[in-house]
């Protein structure tokens, strides 16, 4: 009997016609594809992205050179020098980060006292060499002043679990 029924069905092609009964059933239906460069998705409040350095209201930068970000970093793709300034306080003179060699490991971001280095909510930083990924403190800088306003908004959702 097993083989009549097998031999019913490729006469009658009725896996064709299953197949065709679900492309058609799927074909009314409302589509749950985004279209992403003009719609994006949900993100996270603790999604790890690019790099940014933040300041302070007062337009200071926050990063007080303890370089506990560089010493946390497995990778070894964080590089800061530092000098003190007339007033007494450490500031860096190089900060920089090898987006290439960085694994997106958040412990710079969980390391830093002051929120000084976070991975904001950028993900699409795509280049076409590689010394663009080279980040300086210019551009990390630049980034954070871009992205102030959804950071602040991550780490405040984020601050009753830190």
């Amino acid at each position: 009997m097993g083989f009549m029924d097998r031999a019913a069905q490729t006469v009658f092609l009725s896996e064709l016609v299953a197949g065709m009964g679900l492309t058609l059933r799927y074909m009314f239906r409302s589509k749950v594809t985004i279209n992403y460069p003009y719609e994006k998705g949900p993100l996270s409040p603790r999604f790890r992205g690019e790099h940014v350095l933040r300041r302070y209201p007062n337009g200071e930068e926050r990063c007080i050179a303890c370089k506990l970000c560089e010493a946390v970093c497995p990778a070894q793709a964080i590089t800061i020098e530092a000098e003190p300034r007339e007033d007494g306080s450490r500031r860096t003179t190089r900060y920089d980060i090898d987006m290439v060699k960085c694994i997106y490991c958040g412990f710079c971001q969980e390391a830093c006292p002051v929120d000084a280095i976070v991975e904001g909510p950028n993900f699409e930083f795509a280049t076409e060499t590689r010394e663009e990924l080279l980040y300086d403190k210019d551009k990390l800088l630049a980034n954070g002043d871009r992205w102030e306003i959804e950071i602040a908004a991550n780490l405040s959702a984020e601050a009753p679990y830190r």
